[in-house]
């Protein structure tokens, strides 16, 4: 007995001491720790790594409602070694960073239409793409009519901000010439249109149904016989099924219909009727996760992933609850997306890994 509390006695001034030496020595240890955290995560570069083949990130999972968990809507896609992003919604660019991708590397952006959620990321995208390699030209990005006033307006928008870093950092780290984005936009499409082919990869756009917004668009990505559809946000579509027809992966968006009713009601509830309807008026134009399943099922795709996730919810448990039916009208594999999720489609095979890089 005795030498048991002599045991925890000295137990318990170990613990003491150890806590006193951490509190004396606060800021080296500190400083220890910091330096293992940059020497571990500052510069990582996950695309060097990647074996040949189609890879899908997801930089942002989120809508317009407040979610401290998702990014705004933010799609990364890989054709060996060249990087792509659809969609630039607010924390995109800084998910990518978190994710050890290098912005610099970015090719090219393709935008599905010009909601704001897919938008307000833009001005971190062009800096830290601008910033991050010593590109020598802007960032091309790749829309539908309606385009160049867009690009317009956040070129002018961040012009006194990209002379004061040129004037700060140099013409050599900051080129003047390769600010901003430069406008690459398409017809509205009424069929599937090929809008970028390049070192084998084939970008196809196709016109969804988000009306009253238009144009609207998704896009697949062909690249080794392997294929990617991102449907956009989209009404339950045709289209959708029509162009996914047999591929790997649909990155689909999702809006569970009964949640959303149950914020509505609880809003004017409370006394805020205009928010309310707004959350009523969203119904209409975007796909259920069961509608999604559906469409999956008629295309014949390998898997399904749910982004743009509407209405947030703080826990995985609720999965169960945001899919509702869908898992029994798609035989394959649905998976809920989240921030930092990435899949691997090698060239020459037919599997997808999945894992998450945050």
């Amino acid at each position: 007995m005795r030498k048991s509390l002599r045991l925890l006695v000295a137990l318990a001034v170990l613990i003491a001491l150890c806590g006193g030496a951490a509190m004396l020595f606060q800021q080296q240890i500190g400083m220890w720790v910091f330096k293992r955290g940059v020497e571990r995560g500052v510069g990582r570069d996950h695309l060097a790594g990647l074996p040949d083949g189609l890879h899908v990130a997801l930089c942002g999972t989120g809508s317009p409602l407040p979610n401290r968990d998702r990014a705004g809507a933010c799609t990364v896609v890989i054709a060996g070694k060249a990087m792509f992003v659809v969609d630039a919604g607010e924390g995109g660019a800084r998910n990518i960073s978190l994710m050890g991708l290098p912005n610099g590397q970015i090719k090219a952006l393709f935008l599905t239409h010009y909601h704001s959620d897919h938008i307000d990321g833009m001005g971190p995208m062009m800096l830290l793409r601008w910033t991050g390699s010593g590109n020598k030209a802007p960032l091309p990005v790749y829309g539908p009519t309606g385009l160049d006033q867009l690009i317009g307006g956040f070129n002018a928008a961040y012009a006194l901000d990209n002379g004061y870093r040129t004037a700060h950092h140099g013409p050599v780290v900051t080129p003047p010439a390769a600010a901003g984005a430069t406008a690459l936009p398409f017809a509205t499409p009424t069929e599937p249109v090929v809008v970028y082919e390049a070192d084998g990869l084939r970008v196809t756009a196709f016109p969804v149904d988000h009306r009253p917004v238009q144009p609207a668009v998704g896009y697949r990505f062909d690249y080794k016989g392997r294929s990617v559809v991102l449907s956009g946000d989209t009404a339950p579509s045709k289209m959708v099924e029509r162009v996914a027809k047999g591929a790997d992966l649909l990155v689909h968006e999702a809006l569970q219909p009964e949640m959303v009713k149950l914020i509505a009601a609880q809003l004017k509830a409370s006394g805020r009727p205009q928010t309310g309807q707004i959350m009523h008026d969203i119904l209409d134009y975007h796909a259920s996760p069961a509608q999604a399943a559906d469409s999956a099922k008629v295309a014949g795709v390998r898997m399904l992933v749910l982004s743009h996730i509407v209405p947030p919810y703080p826990s995985r448990y609720l999965d169960a609850a945001f899919l509702g039916d869908a898992k029994r009208r798609y035989p394959g594999p649905i998976v809920v997306g989240e921030d930092g999720d990435f899949y691997s489609l090698p060239a020459g095979s037919t599997a997808i890994t999945r894992g998450n890089w945050f």
